[in-house]
């Protein structure tokens, strides 16, 4: 019988990014948007031998919340956790609290079969290596300016804080985002000055025909405008409190397989692009605690590290100039 791309993609996911071994123990967390998706998940890792968990909660009402605790115990004794859901689990307790216990998680929140089947056959070893050329460049730096020619124009504080990857390629505790291509970090909290412009997608926006205007002031988010769905991201930052207005992570997309469908999951990937988001950002280093996590996608940026230029219009500048 033919492999399905679902098939293929899966079977990428547990042999090449997480690695996934015989003896090791796999929980498949899941939502019934992200079923089948799941279910090629818990195949895939049982043709390799696994003993596979396949566990369906109910869809959280945000990115960031909290999965029921019985969810939390089976990721806590896991060697292997995949998490394709609705909404992020990235940015929770339970999933802190599965990679301090030793498992390897990938979350895959919002994710559908056609980015699953596309984006997952990507070379991530290449994508490892991209990604790792990029950290070098922010790497203990303290000052990062941002802007896009929708508008953005802002700056930010990163002293002091480890920069992350997100390469897909998995092997110890900790956590990957699939499909995966990305740098990140936190922010230093209160010091983000300016103005973001997101112009991909945030969110449910979709595609964005028109930017969404984010003001920032002390770290914080002050005012949003712009786009209609402007009022709806504002009604979720005041439902789940005022720590949602923090300007919480800088990404950097490294996937050149990924691109602009709508879908934050993969459009935060993409080569070329950063990606801003706002409310916890206790899992990239910060202190700031939230039930909620919103990427924005800001299209053509430029970036400065320490007065050092080293993108315009979204194209990395070697050597920086």
């Amino acid at each position: 019988m033919k492999e399905s791309g679902l098939d293929t993609a899966a079977r990428v996911a547990v042999r090449q990014c997480l690695a996934v071994q015989p003896s090791e123990q796999v929980v498949v967390v899941f939502d019934a948007p992200c079923q089948s998706i799941a279910r090629a998940l818990w195949n895939a890792s049982r043709d390799v031998g696994t003993e596979t968990l396949l566990i369906e909660m109910t869809p959280r009402a945000e990115n960031g919340m909290e999965p029921p605790t019985p969810v939390a115990a089976a990721m806590s004794t896991a060697n292997v956790v995949f998490a394709p859901a609705s909404k992020s689990i990235t940015h929770t307790e339970a999933r802190r609290s599965a990679t301090a216990a030793g498992a390897r998680v990938a979350t895959l929140p919002g994710i559908t079969e056609s980015i699953f089947s596309r984006t997952l056959v990507a070379d991530y070893e290449a994508i490892r290596k991209r990604t790792e050329a990029i950290a070098s460049r922010i790497r203990g730096k303290n000052t990062v300016r941002i802007t896009t020619p929708a508008g953005t124009d802002i700056t930010f504080s990163i002293a002091g804080r480890s920069v992350m990857l997100d390469t897909g390629i998995l092997r110890e505790p900790g956590i990957t985002n699939l499909p995966a291509g990305e740098a990140f970090l936190a922010p230093v909290e209160g010091s983000g000055e300016g103005v973001i412009a997101v112009d991909g997608s945030i969110g449910e926006s979709g595609i964005l025909t028109a930017p969404i205007m984010f003001e920032v002031r002390n770290g914080l988010v002050s005012t949003i405008s712009g786009h209609p769905y402007a009022e709806k991201l504002m009604r979720a930052m005041e439902a789940a409190g005022p720590e949602a207005r923090n300007l919480a992570e800088l990404g950097i997309g490294t996937n050149d397989s990924a691109q602009l469908v709508g879908h934050v999951l993969e459009d935060e990937k993409i080569l070329g692009t950063v990606h801003l988001a706002f409310g916890d950002n206790r899992s990239m280093g910060g202190s700031v605690r939230a039930p909620f996590h919103q990427d924005g996608i800001l299209l053509r940026p430029s970036m400065w590290v320490d007065d050092e230029q080293v993108m315009r219009d979204g194209e990395f500048i070697t050597g920086g100039k």
